[in-house]
């Protein structure tokens, strides 16, 4: 197993992540009738209302200060204001989000000071307004991701009564995931708070007449009495310690934290079952044996196709350790990982387990799609996992593309993926399994020719 360094090119060639603020933006809407800001130029808010737009298909509102020259100059404070009291106005939230981007940084604005200035002058004091600094050089939109989350869990939690539910803290995945663990958690009878909830407000059903903000999300109620819980379960096992909201509902409360992998494959979901077990003392349904055993089967059934997989595995952290592990238990053996952040935590957890595979497996982080091309080339890479970014390794090296995670733009429904759980990791192998057969089906008589035909003829000379 290989490890390489991070890219230090000058540039970076169809980048394998986004900014910092783009992250930010989705916890906020996974909480009841939230709003979001981005102080900064108004082209940042809407590069990324149509960047999230068109992964969810659904409208995604996100307000701007606009920043221009003179604000760059003399400070953005009055639009801040100005942007807020629109927010109030046109969306009556329950719940403001402030972010910053590059723009805001860079000349340093003091958001927090002007939020607070704010509230006071408009009698709002008590409203809830999170603020996160998130500049787009900062970090990916992996860090931004979680590091909203810990702000918000930071600024809206208080020190409560003890009670039994379990806090489940979510990464960056599907709405459609996020329904099927509500779904495992209501099956092992666990009373929870999960956080955050965007599997309505980013999948919403067609209504009328529409709402600005849509229902659903984690409420602010349920927040504030996440110190209280029994324990935190967070799937997050790459995140930093400076930006895990269950590290800090633990240090801060004494709240048992669980950190787990996000359930996919068997293992990582026998250990979610596991610490459900251990958390609650309830056993696992019936139902959900069953569904565990056709997982079992399916992975029987697919084994004689999958074993000839060797895949390229990119994306965010969580999900790309998530990913390899499920492969790796079904001999779908990596030979590239990859991720665009500069996450320390995923080497060290890959390296826990690929060295029992008989093969070698390049690690790349801080990496673009031109690094990850050239590695993918030389390792013999025949099937990619990870966002429609990946499609120039289909274009340019014909390595076909199984579409998971943030974002899917070339196809819809990626809000209705279902990776999770024992349903969701067959039904996942099953479009790995099927990409496969389609490749090696659709180039097989190619392939044969040119391995047993053409080199044949060209060796025998003509009479």
């Amino acid at each position: 197993m290989k490890k390489e360094t991070p890219n230090f090119r000058n540039v970076t060639e169809n980048p394998c992540h986004m900014c910092m603020p783009m992250g930010g933006i989705i916890p906020f809407k996974g909480i009841e009738q939230s709003m979001v800001i981005l102080h900064g130029s108004q082209g940042c808010a809407t590069y990324m209302r149509r960047h999230i737009a068109e992964h969810f298909n659904e409208p995604i509102d996100v307000g701007s200060s606009s920043l221009n020259e003179k604000g760059t100059v003399y400070g953005g404070e009055q639009n801040l204001k100005t942007g807020l009291d629109n927010i109030m106005k046109v969306y009556r939230p329950k719940l403001v989000g402030v972010l910053t981007t590059c723009l805001a940084e860079t000349i340093g604005e003091d958001i927090e000071r002007i939020t607070s200035d704010y509230l006071r002058d408009r009698g709002l004091e008590g409203f809830p307004v999170v603020t996160v600094p998130t500049p787009g050089y900062g970090d990916s939109h992996f860090e931004g991701y979680w590091f909203t989350l810990t702000r918000i869990v930071t600024k809206l939690t208080q020190r409560a009564k003890r009670h039994s539910r379990v806090n489940v803290i979510v990464p960056n995945i599907s709405p459609a995931d996020i329904r099927e663990i509500k779904r495992l958690l209501e099956l092992m009878g666990v009373e929870y708070i999960l956080f955050p909830d965007f599997s309505e407000t980013l999948d919403r059903p067609f209504e009328k007449p529409y709402q600005k903000i849509p229902a659903g999300g984690t409420r602010t109620a349920d927040i504030k009495v996440m110190a209280g819980s029994a324990a935190t379960i967070q799937f997050g096992m790459t995140v930093e310690d400076s930006m895990s909201p269950g590290r800090f509902l633990q240090t801060e409360y004494d709240v048992p934290l669980y950190n787990l992998p996000i359930p996919m494959g068997v293992e990582n979901t026998d250990l979610f079952f596991a610490c459900l077990k251990e958390i609650t003392g309830k056993e696992m349904p019936a139902s959900l044996r069953l569904e565990r055993g056709r997982l079992l089967d399916a992975m029987v059934d697919s084994h004689k196709y999958n074993f000839h997989g060797r895949s390229v595995i990119f994306g965010e952290p969580e999900l790309v350790f998530a990913v390899t592990k499920t492969c790796s238990e079904n001999g779908i053996f990596p030979v590239v990982v990859a991720t665009g952040s500069r996450n320390s935590k995923l080497p060290r957890l890959l390296k826990g387990f690929l060295h029992e595979l008989e093969i070698e497996t390049r690690i790349l982080t801080s990496s673009d799609f031109t690094q990850i091309r050239k590695n993918s080339r030389e390792m013999g890479a025949n099937i990619a996992i990870g966002s429609s970014e990946g499609r120039y390794l289909t274009e340019k090296e014909g390595i076909p593309l199984v579409r998971l995670g943030f974002p899917i733009h070339d196809r819809v429904g990626g809000q209705r993926l279902l990776s999770v759980g024992y349903t969701g990791t067959t039904m996942f192998l099953d479009r790995i399994t099927n990409t496969l057969l389609e490749n090696k089906l659709t180039n097989y008589r190619s392939s044969m020719y040119q391995k047993y035909y053409k080199n044949y003829h060209a060796a025998v000379p003509a009479h």
